[in-house]
């Protein structure tokens, strides 16, 4: 079966707006009801990847009054560690006790507000980079994949220390384990791109048994210096490519469970 994993990075706003505004429902702030109508249009398994803090809020602040919501939807949305603020490659240096404290804190209060079954397996860390040290500590926390930027073959790159012959491999789609993490190429990042941009990159990795897409939070409020408002338009134009294509979605946890 062919599949697509759909993963958003940074995200950590709709939380605070959920919390400031006391909303009677998850799904009454317009971030997650587009996801809400996505999965119900399209079938598509979303994975949010969190930041703790911003600004004037962190994670701790969350109610725990809709974890039944966050349990009920927890087979089509999942929450992950990403990062513990927006910054810039927080952990491409950083030893075990840091990446280990920083994914344990987002971790802990998944489970308080939104229970285990909404914490997902596998993430996205920030920058896509950290030591092995590093890689040791997200094991540790239970993180059994990685998805990460490895570019293509005019522009190729690696993420988390991986060599060139991995990363080479993981660029044509495969999986490559290491060290019990399971890692695989982040195809295309959905805000860089035109929505015709996006179905022509689509077209071209057709045929390939998986695809993996992703989306940044913050593009999609008005109030963001580089808005676009067409956010909900390319993920229509990339979850409408694999239906008609025969794409089934999936966390990529899952496909590490088979």
């Amino acid at each position: 079966m062919r599949t697509f994993c759909f993963t958003v990075d940074d995200n950590i706003r709709f939380f605070k707006e959920i919390t400031e505004n006391r909303l009677e429902s998850i799904f009454q702030h317009p971030y997650l009801l587009m996801y809400k109508r996505l999965h119900e249009k399209y079938s598509v398994k979303v994975q949010l990847n969190l930041f703790y803090k911003m600004e004037d809020f962190d994670l701790s602040r969350m109610p725990d009054a809709y974890m039944w919501e966050f349990v009920e939807n927890s087979d089509w949305l999942k929450l992950s560690f990403h990062s513990d603020f927006e910054n810039v490659r927080p952990y491409e240096a950083s030893g075990y006790s840091e990446v280990y404290t920083d994914c344990k804190k987002v971790h802990d209060q998944i489970l308080r507000f939104a229970s285990r079954p909404a914490l997902a397996k596998t993430t996205t860390v920030h920058y896509c980079r950290a030591t092995q040290e590093g890689l040791r500590a997200l094991s540790d926390n239970g993180v059994v994949g990685l998805l990460g930027l490895f570019g293509d073959e005019k522009s190729p790159r690696t993420s988390y220390e991986l060599c060139d012959t991995d990363a080479a491999l993981i660029r044509r789609g495969e999986l490559v384990c290491r060290n019990g993490i399971s890692f695989a190429s982040i195809d295309i990042v959905l805000n860089r791109f035109s929505p015709e941009s996006i179905l022509n990159q689509l077209k071209a990795l057709n045929g390939r048994e998986g695809i993996r897409v992703m989306i940044h939070e913050q593009y999609f409020y008005q109030d963001y210096k580089s808005y676009q408002p067409n956010f909900e338009e390319k993920l229509e134009t990339a979850f409408s490519f694999f239906k008609e294509c025969g794409y089934k979605s999936a966390f990529f946890e899952d496909l590490l469970s088979k």
